[in-house]
């Protein structure tokens, strides 16, 4: 820290991570706690994903998702979209998919596999959006997309460490 200046080092660390998409968020940047999501289900077979409050499902989306989606994520490079339990650990306002939510993967499943088989698992996985709503292709590298106006909502509804499991 620079102890001459603490407001100038303060204000370079704000502008680092309003440029990483990492800035605290306003309020009005969430729904009210009562109105958001409390966990993620995405079902990749029928390429859906519901969000819960509870038990009780209050939006659900058509999801795109990578470009070999059978079978869980293996290592980086595969096309699949994971399969397990993760959390949002991560918000990104200055994602190139218009906004994202990154996944927790890898899990320490998805390590143990990866590290028996000597490859690198990947990461960086995102629920993001830069779908258009009319195309339904599995085109990411593994990401769950989703329409820009969808994950606008999904932004509002859904807080870092919302639990997610991705199913087959």
């Amino acid at each position: 820290m620079n102890a001459r200046n603490p407001l100038r080092w303060l204000s370079t660390v704000l502008l680092a991570l309003s440029a990483t998409g990492a800035a605290a968020e306003s309020p009005q940047d969430f729904a009210p706690v009562a109105e958001r999501a409390d966990a993620i289900r995405v079902y990749k077979s029928e390429r859906k994903m519901d969000l819960l409050r509870g038990n009780e499902i209050i939006r659900s989306y058509r999801v795109r998702l990578g470009g070999a989606p059978v079978g869980p994520k293996r290592q980086q490079g595969d096309l699949r979209t994971p399969e397990g339990e993760y959390r949002i650990s991560y918000r990104n306002s200055a994602s190139r998919f218009h906004l994202s939510l990154r996944v927790s993967y890898p899990n320490a499943d998805d390590l143990r596999q990866a590290r028996a088989r000597g490859v690198d698992p990947g990461g960086d996985i995102m629920i993001h959006g830069g779908s258009s709503p009319d195309d339904f292709r599995d085109w990411t590298e593994g990401c769950i997309a989703v329409s820009n106006a969808e994950i606008e909502e999904i932004w509002r509804l859904v807080p870092v460490g919302t639990p997610v499991r991705i199913e087959p």
